[in-house]
């Protein structure tokens, strides 16, 4: 490897030495140094606060006074800086997280671009800004350090917290021992604190459990009534909202309200989503509900597919909440999941139609189960409806699948939502037929089908309606009440025996196709 490398090295050398004797080649502009960078982590505003507050708690005062925009002198710098710190430690916002991390700033006041506000705090004299300002320095990248505006507020913001200060009160184990960093009367106050709030929130459940059980009887007819008030998703968020009052009305230290904070943000969020899982399920179960029997077993795929994606969507949009809490952009993420989508949407492009025709279908109710339907040149009884296609029983007992898409495109008949059924027979009398004996079928056919309850008597026409070339041609023309196809059937035999006992005693009889046959003469054959 050694004899190869040094080829490669030579190679090098001749081309930049050549490159370097090359006519006309100009001389590369030398490239501009950059500024050192600041080992104190300033160069940008989060940089800043956040090494700043670390200094300053472990009490490395005379490091933590490096991050002030200040001319006093180092005794002095050292006691404001540990003035600041009580300040941010007290009363700033625990949003460390959305201070910028750009060298430039956010920039968010184009009037005052070298100006970061990376918080505000409360005072008796009204809210306070806590800014940072951006410092040019000759040889040396920009820092970010405390306003000098900012640091005039700060005695007075001190004075006032040091009168409310809750430690004169405690022990003082509990104040200088520390668990993690965290004094020991902070953890207790997390540690029984929330417990006990969460507790107030069983309990509250079922207080509202006893008062709702009695509306729910008048209005559900349930027995037990509302057994869970307040689900678990519930109950967190009013723990949550909870634990955000005790944040505000304790004195906390900056680095457990940040932590306290994260953490109630993501259980807050988590269980949003949840409850929304909740109430989609519920929604499902009563849409269900609301359909019976063979539709209900129809409509629960599409709608427990629906709910599916509704709880990833509700699931995706928790991430990006967090994502952007934690100051991470999702941007890339959404972009690419949404070329993603168009190329799955592309590919399945037929399913997707046939899934949304089947939901079209279901909850038009243009098909049910157990209908029979004419499709095209498809006659059945439907057995089932699916995601993408719906199932038909034919009359000669196969299945066939038929694509939802197509019978949402094409001419459905519904045989079996019928009201009526059309008795129609033309009855065919023979040309010996005279007219009394005409006259008397026609009455006596009106008659019999006036007698029939199961005939719509406004809907009876019987017509001498034609002279075919081998018959009279009688139309009936009347509406039977039947439940289905074979009730009808039966309805339809009774009524055509009738008339034909009709036609038989009034002497007259059935006309059939006459043919006539012509015999001619027999020709001689010729003889062998």
């Amino acid at each position: 490897m050694r004899p190869f490398a040094a080829v490669l090295l030579a190679v090098g050398l001749c081309a930049t030495a050549q490159a370097q004797t090359l006519p006309g080649a100009k001389d590369a502009p030398a490239a501009k140094p950059e500024p050192p960078k600041d080992p104190l982590g300033r160069g940008t505003p989060r940089g800043t606060v956040l090494a700043f507050l670390s200094a300053a708690r472990k009490g490395e005062n005379a490091l933590a006074r490096q991050y002030l925009n200040t001319q006093l002198d180092d005794s002095q710098a050292e006691d404001l800086a540990h003035q600041l710190f009580v300040v941010l430690d007290t009363r700033l916002p625990a949003r460390l997280a959305q201070v910028s991390d750009a060298p430039e700033g956010s920039r968010t006041n184009p009037l005052a671009p070298n100006d970061e506000i990376v918080g505000t705090v409360g005072s008796a004299g009204g809210p306070v800004d806590v800014v940072l300002e951006r410092v040019a320095r000759p040889r040396e990248e920009p820092l970010w350090l405390f306003s000098a505006r900012t640091l005039e507020s700060v005695p007075a913001l001190y004075d006032e917290i040091a009168q409310r200060q809750v430690e004169p009160y405690l022990p003082g184990f509990l104040i200088e021992r520390r668990v993690a960093g965290v004094r020991l009367y902070e953890w207790l106050s997390i540690l029984i604190g929330l417990p006990l709030f969460y507790l107030a929130t069983v309990l509250l459940n079922r207080a509202l459990a006893r008062a709702v059980r009695p509306i729910s009887r008048r209005i559900f007819g349930e027995a037990e009534g509302a057994p869970n008030a307040l689900p678990g998703p519930a109950r967190l968020l009013l723990l949550m909202i909870a634990a955000r009052w005790l944040l505000t009305r304790l004195p906390f230290s900056l680095l457990v309200r940040q932590f306290l904070s994260g953490v109630a943000m993501l259980v807050t969020i988590g269980a949003a989503a949840a409850l929304l899982i909740l109430i989609t399920g519920k929604a499902e179960r009563e849409i269900v509900g609301r359909f019976a029997g063979a539709n209900a077993a129809a409509v629960a795929p599409l709608l427990r597919v629906g709910r599916r994606v509704v709880d990833v969507l509700v699931v995706f949009l928790a991430l990006v909440i967090v994502l952007r809490r934690f100051g991470v952009d999702p941007t890339p993420v959404l972009a690419g999941l949404g070329v993603g989508g168009i190329a799955i949407a592309l590919a399945a492009q037929k399913t997707l139609e046939n899934v949304i025709a089947g939901a079209s279908l279901i909850f038009d109710q243009a098909v049910r189960v157990g209908d029979t339907l004419r499709i095209g040149e498809i006659t059945g009884t439907v057995e089932h409806i699916g995601l993408r296609s719906t199932r038909i029983r034919t009359p000669e007992r196969t299945l066939v699948n038929v694509p939802n898409s197509q019978i949402a495109n094409m001419s459905l008949e519904t045989l079996s939502a019928r009201d009526k059924f059309w008795f129609h027979p033309i009855v065919p009398l023979r040309f010996e037929t005279s007219a009394d004996q005409l006259q008397t079928i026609l009455d006596g056919i009106r008659d019999m089908l006036a007698a029939q309850s199961a005939v719509e008597r406004e809907s009876v026409r019987v017509r001498f309606v034609r002279l075919s070339p081998f018959s009279f041609d009688v139309e009936i023309s009347a509406y039977v009440f039947a439940g289905d196809w074979a009730h009808f059937l039966a309805i339809q035999e009774r009524l055509l025996s009738g008339i034909t006992e009709i036609v038989g005693r009034a002497g007259a009889a059935i006309a059939l196709p006459s043919q006539t046959m012509y015999v001619s003469g027999t020709a001689s054959l010729p003889r062998a």
